[in-house]
């Protein structure tokens, strides 16, 4: 699931959501914007909401989760409670390796930002381009026959169409794709377009899915848990 959006008013909602996980999965993993304004007791009350999952947490922070400027603080909020978040790392659970980053904007294919002109759009291609090495860099550490990645942007454009064209090059990169073409995991999971599709694939086949939890409320009808279940084959 992504896109929690947790608030000072969201205690008590947020566990709900997960009610029967246990049941019917492994791992729960979590993509960005976990916090609605990116604030400490934002991440605080989250974590008290996650408190009752008896599964591994895996997270990548989201954009919503940088608003004020404490993102390191957020993460450190998050792993003294046990998730354990990703930024360019790699982490196995039971045999599945996992990878992740909150990636970054830019466009897709041929209509992506190219570094030309202004200083601050080479700025903005480059945090693309960073984004894109920290996923590599996981991935290449992984040496696990399924390999899970997450993100907040999206990596293709099929999963984000349904949201305003004037700002898809604000919700995914191809430079993502790329990474993922190259070391070709399992499965990837992304959040941030509210109003996208639910899943495509890459020009190399690889499934991905968006699980904004907007989107899944509207697919699953509110029943819990609201979750998007992929199974995985593990050693």
């Amino acid at each position: 699931m992504g896109d929690l959006h947790c608030t000072a008013k969201s205690s008590g909602a947020i566990g709900a959501l997960f009610t029967g996980l246990e049941d019917v999965a492994d791992v729960l993993a979590l993509c960005g914007d976990l916090t609605d304004y990116g604030r400490t007791e934002e991440a605080r009350i989250l974590v008290r909401e996650l408190a009752g999952i008896r599964l591994p947490i895996v997270a990548v922070l989201g954009n919503h989760d940088f608003e004020s400027g404490v993102e390191d603080e957020i993460a450190a909020i998050l792993r003294e409670a046990g998730v354990t978040v990703l930024d360019g790392e790699a982490h196995e659970i039971a045999g599945v390796g996992f990878a992740g980053t909150k990636g970054f904007g830019g466009g897709f294919g041929r209509h992506s930002l190219d570094s030309w002109g202004e200083p601050a759009i080479k700025a903005f291609v480059k945090e693309a381009i960073d984004e894109c090495l920290k996923l590599e860099s996981g991935l290449s550490r992984l040496r696990t026959p399924s390999r899970v990645v997450l993100l907040h942007y999206s990596p293709i454009r099929a999963t984000v169409e349904g949201e305003p064209v004037e700002i898809l090059p604000w919700l995914g990169s191809s430079r993502l794709e790329e990474a993922l073409n190259r070391y070709e995991p399992t499965v990837v999971f992304h959040g941030h377009a509210h109003r996208g599709q639910a899943a495509g694939v890459t020009q190399g086949g690889i499934r991905v899915y968006n699980v904004s939890l907007p989107l899944l409320r509207q697919e699953l009808n509110d029943q819990t848990p609201l979750v998007r279940v992929v199974e995985v084959p593990r050693v």
